[in-house]
């Protein structure tokens, strides 16, 4: 790995998979940078604990000032952004034991519009303020969390969670555009999901999604960890050749592959 002394700014880092990176990547040496509405102290312990550097910048990916700001804040801080991993985002942890989502037919729009705002909308205004910065240096990664694909989906269990999967094949198309543009700069953008497939609980019934640490006891005890799923994709996601910059990749047999849809 070539991680150490880059910069990497991690949105949605206070927990779940963007915690689980803010740490996989100070072990690797790397300077941080994370961003979140919640806070933000347990991670920085975290993070300070494998003497690593680390900006907490509380941030609101739906505000354009507090993202082009969080962005100002790590280049003064650092001189430099190499990584962005566009991890912020609101999820339906149905399998977690949490309450569906409501159907379309009976879903308020202001729901609707937080959603895509929060994951596409935090996305895209994520990556248009790092792009400056990434230019002027001729190099850069950013790493998008879009999943899914327009295969029909027949689980009764995905009920729900319409706008999630709208808000994530969208980021899919996005990563695939803007990766056209940038492909001059030397800017490699790639759109990566959290892993998980289809794993099996305790009951032999199929279990989808990953269990965090901030996931219930029980969920905890039947899925597979953040850990166990996740793995070092995101760390090999940071160091993708221009090749791969455009695709949703796929992590399989310690390797990054271009998904086939």
């Amino acid at each position: 790995m070539t991680i150490k002394d880059k910069v990497v700014i991690i949105t949605g880092g206070a927990k779940g998979i963007g915690r689980y990176n803010a740490r996989l990547f100070a072990a690797e040496g790397a300077k941080l940078a994370i961003a979140d509405i919640a806070p933000m102290d347990t991670v920085v312990k975290e993070v300070q604990a494998f003497e690593a550097e680390i900006l907490p910048v509380p941030t609101d990916l739906r505000d354009e000032e507090q993202v082009a700001s969080l962005m100002k804040q790590v280049h003064d801080r650092y001189g430099r952004i190499d990584v962005l991993i566009n991890n912020g985002g609101i999820v339906p942890h149905f399998q977690w034991g949490l309450p569906h989502w409501d159907r379309v037919r009976d879903m308020d729009f202001a729901f609707f519009d937080n959603v895509m705002r929060t994951n596409l909308g935090g996305t895209f205004l994520c990556t248009k303020h790092v792009l400056p910065y990434m230019e002027s240096q001729g190099s850069g990664h950013i790493i998008n969390f879009g999943q899914g694909t327009l295969e029909p989906d027949t689980r009764e269990d995905s009920i729900g969670s319409a706008i999630y999967g709208v808000s994530k094949l969208s980021i899919r198309a996005f990563t695939n555009k803007v990766a056209l543009e940038e492909r001059e700069h030397n800017i490699c953008i790639i759109s990566v999901g959290p892993g998980g497939g289809t794993m099996v609980g305790p009951d032999g019934k199929p279990r989808r999604g990953i269990a965090t640490e901030e996931a219930p006891e029980e969920a905890r005890a039947r899925m597979a960890s953040v850990a166990d799923v996740v793995g070092t994709r995101y760390l090999l996601a940071a160091e993708a050749s221009m090749e791969l910059s455009g695709h949703q990749l796929n992590f399989r047999n310690g390797a990054l592959e271009i998904t086939l849809d």
